[in-house]
């Protein structure tokens, strides 16, 4: 086989079907706005939800953290990576979550490639919601456990499957807080019930709701009151709402052990640096005490929503800051993407295999830094460039 040719046919066939994808340059602080290849844009793609990452608190602590420790942790956890900037911050993680423990991987790819393989073994039962992340897709692969997909939130489905889920050791349901491509919440009260229902162990990835929901901005659980619930286990990241990079699981102190002894991909990964660890702490605190900042994120999401619909967009309405705007066919949710992005505003084109075949669309995230005016560029720039690509569509 000539490899350098099977490659160039690899790259024409993603480019046939519109599925190629490059990397933009941006050359300043993703907040509301930011300077990408060279243009000044309406940024409505970043999941930096709160700020946090240019925050003057959270870069003063990374600042004093790289001056103390330098720039990187030289190791693994298990052998010298684990700087004693991990015990304050997984303590101040499990407290916002109201867990036993918590314990921080160097990605929230890694936190779930790590979690579901370790604890979901051989002659066990996965039940995955059709709609999770990939890193619950992957992890699921991963794991030596019999895998089952329940369609999107539906309770019926997800019930039926564990009715008939008899002869397991153990049955696990794994589903995403808030949906990253949807923007939706997943009902955790009935699926917690019918967890307990069927003796099944309930997972929650709460990576988009960490920082956003919740009176103290802990998550999807506390946003339902179930964090009095300790057997829920919690994962998530550390790259969105709090600014920063790494993943954590939130769980009982017994079930962290486990991890520190089983999960592979905390075994062989390198700690995070420094500064990342106590810029993420600092950062954690500040979502405690940032209610009104959380507040105007949901508000900014709202009234976006309201201008999409009242000027006729096709569009999956939430109660939550990511708002998908369906386009349909890859070819066209590109160009849309393109042409917005000339008019000032860039929404990323979100495609499969991230989302199924004829429901392409732009993921579109507020940030609670957005104005106003902002919003009115946004919905602007929207108007003008259904009407560019309606004309050639």
């Amino acid at each position: 086989m000539n490899h350098d040719r099977w490659i160039e046919d690899k790259i024409a066939q993603l480019r046939q079907d519109n599925l190629w994808r490059s990397l933009r340059s941006i050359e300043s602080i993703p907040l509301g706005r930011a300077t990408i290849d060279g243009k000044e844009i309406v940024l409505l793609g970043s999941n930096n939800y709160l700020g946090l990452s240019a925050h003057p608190q959270v870069i003063e602590a990374a600042n004093n953290a790289l001056t103390e420790f330098g720039t990187g942790s030289s190791g693994s956890r298990l052998t010298t990576g684990n700087l004693n900037l991990y015990t304050k911050l997984e303590r101040k993680i499990a407290s916002l979550k109201q867990t036993e423990a918590a314990i921080v991987f160097s990605s929230g790819y890694l936190a779930n490639i790590g979690v579901i393989p370790a604890l979901a073994v051989e002659g066990d039962l996965i039940l995955s919601d059709e709609l999770n992340h990939a890193s619950i897709i992957d992890g699921c692969r991963l794991s030596k456990a019999r895998k089952s997909i329940y369609l999107h939130s539906d309770l019926n489905h997800l019930e039926h499957l564990l009715k008939d889920a008899s002869g397991y050791q153990h049955r696990w349901i794994i589903t995403d807080g808030i949906f990253s491509m949807d923007g939706d919440i997943a009902s955790l009260p009935d699926i917690y019930d019918l967890a307990c229902q069927y003796n099944a162990r309930l997972i929650v990835d709460d990576a988009h709701g960490l920082g956003i929901l919740g009176k103290k901005g802990s998550g999807t659980v506390e946003h339902f009151g179930l964090s009095q619930n300790q057997d829920i286990i919690q994962t998530g990241t550390l790259s969105k709402a709090v600014g920063g990079l790494g993943g954590y699981v939130a769980a009982s102190k017994n079930l962290v052990e486990l991890l520190i002894n089983q999960a592979r991909s905390f075994i062989f990964s390198t700690g995070l640096p420094p500064a990342t660890l106590a810029a993420a702490t600092t950062a954690v605190d500040i979502i405690r005490s940032c209610a009104s900042v959380r507040q105007n994120l949901l508000k900014n999401a709202q009234n976006l929503q309201n201008a999409l619909l009242q000027n006729g967009f096709d569009f999956l309405p939430n109660e939550t800051q990511i708002i998908p705007l369906i386009i349909g066919p890859a070819k066209q949710a590109l160009h849309f993407s393109e042409v917005l992005f000339e008019h000032g505003v860039y929404a990323p084109a979100i495609r499969p295999p991230t989302v199924p075949e004829g429901t392409s669309r732009l993921r579109m995230s507020v940030i609670a830094s957005h104005t106003e005016n902002d919003i009115k560029k946004v919905i602007q720039a929207l108007i003008a460039s259904r009407t560019a690509v309606d004309k050639l569509h």
